[in-house]
């Protein structure tokens, strides 16, 4: 990690290495600053549901890691923290997929103290939306 330009705080591709679950999902952090966070899964038979498209949960999953990280880098961004946890995950699936790569786009709605609000949105290879959460953080000490 070293600071940017604007004294923000940058990362490199050790520091986005996906780690457990995240790993497993096959979940790649493609940028990670303050205000956003970019995310990106080929989507594999592992990720699917019975009937051949990716399962609802997975959608969940990227979102609360997105936004998760969204949380902690813009907490370490700040000086006001370095833990951040979902507490709450609200994910509305819109259009189904069988393959390609998902994208994840963190923006927050949110920074507070205690807790945070992100928002993720979760496109297809074309830019449509499949789904998109809300999902809110608590900063722990």
């Amino acid at each position: 990690m070293s600071a940017d330009n604007d004294g923000g705080q940058t990362f490199s591709a050790d520091d986005l290495k996906p780690v457990g679950f995240d790993a497993t999902l096959g979940l790649e952090m493609r940028s990670a600053v303050p205000d956003e966070v970019v995310a990106t899964m080929t989507i594999d038979p592992k990720h699917h549901q019975p009937y051949g498209i990716v399962h609802g949960g997975v959608y969940c999953a990227i979102a609360e890691s997105v936004a998760s990280i969204s949380g902690v880098v813009w907490l370490l961004d700040t000086g006001l923290g370095t833990k951040a946890v979902g507490v709450n995950n609200s994910t509305d699936f819109l259009k189904s997929v069988p393959s390609g790569v998902i994208t994840a786009r963190s923006t927050p709605i949110h920074r507070g103290k205690r807790q945070q609000l992100w928002q993720v949105d979760m496109t297809d290879d074309s830019g449509q939306l499949l789904a998109t959460s809300r999902v809110r953080l608590q900063n722990l000490a």
